[in-house]
């Protein structure tokens, strides 16, 4: 779990995936891009990508070791996703034009995380 630790004093720099809700360093979302969303999102290298599809405005983390096994994962809807630190609520929309280009290019449903909208069960 290494790979999506936060090392303390860290924690100004964070930052959370308006997609999957993961929680990482600005600086890691550059180097990597988000290890969740990054074929559409496209994170990887691109400080307006990081700026426009992630939010410094999040509130409350979880840490997910097994995302196949936990609970809490698949209430948080993570259960698909690899381990790490997620916030519960993350703050802001994404862009319409790249709201645009998942929905329909990628065929990913789109939920914003802010709880503006819930899931249809």
């Amino acid at each position: 779990m290494s790979e999506n630790y936060v090392a303390p004093g860290q924690q100004r720099y964070l930052r959370a995936c308006m997609v999957c809700a993961i929680v990482m360093t600005q600086q890691r979302f550059r180097e990597i891009g988000c290890p969740n969303c990054e074929e559409f999102l496209r994170l990887k290298g691109s400080m307006e990508q990081i700026e426009s599809c992630t939010s410094q405005v999040f509130e409350g983390v979880i840490t997910i070791a097994d995302p196949t096994k936990s609970w809490v994962a698949k209430w948080q809807r993570l259960d698909g996703y690899v381990r790490g630190v997620y916030a519960t609520k993350v703050s802001g929309q994404l862009p319409d034009d790249v709201r645009t280009t998942i929905e329909e290019d990628y065929r990913v449903q789109y939920i914003p995380r802010d709880g503006s909208a819930t899931e249809a069960d």
